[in-house]
């Protein structure tokens, strides 16, 4: 693949992270809506609160070139446990459904970025 190639499949799975990860909770976090959603999985509502700053920082982490690597690869996997366990919490409160499988869908998304992350970075996974 060539390095032009992986660089735009890493901003475009980068960008829709930091859309769906960043700029979508920071704006709607408060509303009725989403502070229903916390309450319904059982979570504090402060949970939603810390939960949408670290998800507010991590995307900028990940879409900020200047951030060292190992603050990158912190931030990933962040977004990685916040997927997985979205999906249990989900799962375990309404079984198996759109819910449940959505966040799996931006954790996809998020494998894409960070493997052409790596492979523009020249360096191997695990």
């Amino acid at each position: 693949m060539q390095p032009k190639t992986t660089k735009i499949i890493f901003w475009v799975s980068t960008t829709l992270i930091f859309l769906f990860e960043g700029v979508l909770p920071a704006f709607t976090s408060q509303t009725d809506m989403a502070k229903e959603g916390i309450r319904h999985l059982g979570y504090p509502e402060y949970f939603g609160t810390m939960l949408v700053v670290f998800k507010v920082l991590g995307t900028l982490a990940l879409i900020i070139p200047q951030v060292p690597s190992r603050i990158k690869e912190w931030a990933y996997a962040g977004f990685v446990f916040d997927f997985i366990f979205a999906c249990g919490s989900h799962w375990a409160v309404d079984g198996f459904s759109g819910q449940a499988i959505f966040p799996l869908i931006v954790l996809a998304i998020l494998l894409v970025s960070y493997a052409s992350y790596h492979k523009l970075q020249g360096t191997k996974i695990l």
